[in-house]
């Protein structure tokens, strides 16, 4: 048969992204590209340590970043992006912007973003200033986050966090739905939900249908600003960040909670909620991927 009528394939466009050594939801950051646009993803050097400040603090090196940016530059990414929250907020907002050169620097000039980064613009872009906060980490890590936030000029209204130190992608939806149910108390304009390393696609619009305002998170952040940068916009169903149709129908009412007394912010996975709400009948059944690394 011939098929030379088809041609070649089309130019390819790409981002290149680096991420920490245990960075195990690559399929995630894919369903927020479209079909388009290739990912070049690498990884920084491990390290035996686990998920805390001195980790953030060695995985966003420059000098590893720049290794990471050398990587991936024989294939001509149009732009890059460090994905991890913790390594990019670590060092303050100076800090971030710093590994933002770092990056740009050994990519002759192509721009570069990171998670922390791009959850700044991402804020300004749906004009929010006082934001509910859900993390995995511990209580150093998170407050390190708000530090971060506080410096920005953006508020934590109310936080949620798990405590843990290893093995993020093994959390279930469920725990993150838990988790921003308790943090999206008091007059928040919006939800984050941090790490790179926590599933979050799915819950997304179910989050923002429940909690009635815009649910953001680490890695629908990142890939928004990694292709908002080379004037590609990154996909994803009814999510406020992404299209604003969704962004007017996120009211500030909130829904009426169960009463009881509140959870602790820490160790909350699998702790009861009391009846459920509308959004139990609507997650019944969802789960986040297949663990990337069983087999």
């Amino acid at each position: 048969m011939d098929i030379s009528f088809l041609g070649g394939p089309l130019p390819q466009r790409g981002v290149g992204v680096v991420a920490p050594f245990d960075f195990a939801l690559d399929r995630e950051l894919w369903r927020w590209v479209p079909d388009h646009i290739s990912l070049f993803l690498t990884r920084t050097p491990f390290i035996p340590v686990e998920v805390s400040l001195d980790m953030a603090r060695l995985v966003s090196e420059h000098e590893t970043l720049r290794d990471g940016v050398m990587a991936l530059h024989a294939v001509r990414p149009e732009t890059y992006a460090y994905a991890c929250t913790s390594g990019s907020f670590v060092g303050g907002t100076a800090g971030e912007r710093s590994m933002c050169a770092a990056m740009s620097g050994s990519a002759g000039g192509t721009p570069a973003v990171t998670t922390s980064g791009a959850l700044l613009a991402a804020l300004a872009e749906i004009g929010a200033r006082r934001i509910a906060v859900v993390t995995p980490y511990t209580k150093s890590v998170t407050d390190s986050l708000e530090d971060y936030l506080g410096e920005a000029g953006i508020a934590v209204t109310g936080r949620a966090y798990l405590g843990l130190t290893r093995e993020i992608w093994r959390v279930p939806y469920r725990d993150v739905v838990d988790m921003a149910r308790e943090a999206a108390v008091g007059d928040a304009d919006a939800l984050f939900i941090s790490c790179t390393n926590l599933p979050t696609y799915d819950v997304i619009p179910q989050l923002e249908a429940e909690l009635r305002l815009p649910v953001l998170s680490a890695n629908q952040v990142t890939m928004w600003s990694a292709l908002r940068a080379i004037g590609v916009p990154a996909v994803g169903p009814y999510q406020a960040l992404l299209d604003p149709a969704a962004r007017s129908g996120a009211s500030p009412v909130r829904m009426p909670r169960q009463s009881g007394p509140p959870l602790s912010e820490v160790a909350m996975a699998g702790q009861p909620l009391g009846e459920p709400e509308l959004f139990g009948e609507v997650i019944e059944g969802l789960e986040p991927p297949e663990d990337p690394l069983a087999n």
